[in-house]
């Protein structure tokens, strides 16, 4: 059984870790649990896996209605948590964060039932934290993570990414193609992730005329939620050198197109990173709990692995950094020989490894 979900960080690592185990046991049954209305009750079954929704969700940070009926969707969640796994009976449950996760692994460590926890970021959240104490392994993507959870239950695994971007090789010329993009223009791809990031696609905006001015091409995710705002004003600007898109659907491809990429520090985004091996300009989001996104990013600057650019800075700063890393190929080159260094390909297979142990 696996769980949590919430966002495309949560929830990818979990799919992963599933085909990777499916790989290697094909009569296995999967059962993923998530929280009803949220992203992984649409792209679970997508991926092939049957999922069951509880009613659980966070707390808001304002007063809200909304947190009078935490207790009771946490009590009722708990409920059907328990009996989800009675009625499934699993050899094993894997928790991947987000609200699902917490009342399935408390559920399954009251009835003995072994867990694992997957830790996708540098700096753990309380839920995981909690979980910890009483989980069997718990699968980490930095070092020294000895912080947050007890060290001899600490496995350096990585985070899981999908297979596609694991080789990008001989994919530009397909992927230029499948972009209209020019061959003769650098690429600037821009990630805000599936829903979007304000200040990111405010940046672009900011300096659309620049970057076109410098010669370069864009590749813009900019999410759902900013999509008809972005199209608007890129129409306004009559530049056909930006290519927007609500949602890239083939990251590979992407990743093959880019020069230079600016994104997000999601713990997702920055292991795909490190494999694609390409110079990354960091802009954390300030809007996460303990701030994670900047101590991802930083994880890596520390190692001369990125560049990172501050959210509050970002606006009217983004063409300057940009063409930093365009124009100087010693240091492109250096930044993406060390982010490809700190990479784990092969971390599905690891955390498989991991969850084989638990039910020897």
């Amino acid at each position: 059984m696996i769980s949590g979900g919430g966002t495309g960080g949560h929830i990818y690592p979990a799919i992963a870790i599933a085909n990777a185990w499916k790989e290697k046991h094909p009569s296995s049954e999967i059962l993923f649990v998530g929280a009803l209305g949220k992203m992984e009750m649409q792209k679970v079954p997508e991926a092939g896996y049957k999922i069951k929704g509880l009613p659980v969700a966070g707390l808001q940070r304002s007063l809200t209605l909304e947190n009078l009926k935490f207790p009771f969707k946490l009590l009722k969640s708990l409920t059907q948590a328990s009996q989800i796994i009675k009625d499934f009976n699993p050899d094993a449950v894997v928790g991947v964060g987000g609200y699902a996760s917490g009342p399935v692994l408390y559920a399954a460590q009251r009835k003995g039932i072994p867990t694992l926890v997957q830790e996708q970021n540098s700096y753990a959240g309380l839920t995981n934290k909690i979980l910890a104490k009483r989980a069997k392994k718990i699968c980490v993507a930095y070092p020294e993570m000895d912080r947050f959870f007890p060290a001899d239950s600490i496995a350096y695994t990585g985070n899981p990414v999908r297979k596609d971007i694991l080789d990008l090789s001989g994919k530009r010329e397909k992927a230029l193609t499948h972009f209209g993009l020019d061959p003769a223009k650098k690429t600037l791809l821009v990630l805000g992730g599936s829903l979007g990031a304000r200040t990111l696609n405010q940046a672009v905006l900011a300096d659309l005329q620049k970057l076109d001015a410098e010669g370069y091409q864009v590749l813009w995710q900019c999410g759902k939620f900013y999509f008809q705002e972005m199209k608007s004003k890129l129409a306004e600007s009559g530049l056909t050198t930006i290519h927007l898109n609500e949602f890239i659907r083939e990251m590979d491809l992407a990743y093959a197109a880019a020069d230079v990429i600016v994104s997000r520090a999601g713990a997702l985004s920055v292991s795909e990173l490190s494999l694609v091996g390409k110079p990354v300009i960091f802009i954390p989001s300030p809007n996460v709990a303990e701030d994670h996104q900047t101590k991802n990013a930083m994880a890596y600057v520390s190692h001369d692995a990125a560049l990172l650019l501050k959210d509050s800075e970002a606006i009217g700063a983004l063409k300057q950094k940009v063409k930093e890393l365009m124009e100087d190929s010693k240091l492109s080159e250096s930044l993406g020989r060390n982010i490809k260094n700190l990479a784990k390909p092969n971390a599905a297979n690891a955390i498989v490894e991991e969850i084989e142990q638990l039910i020897a």
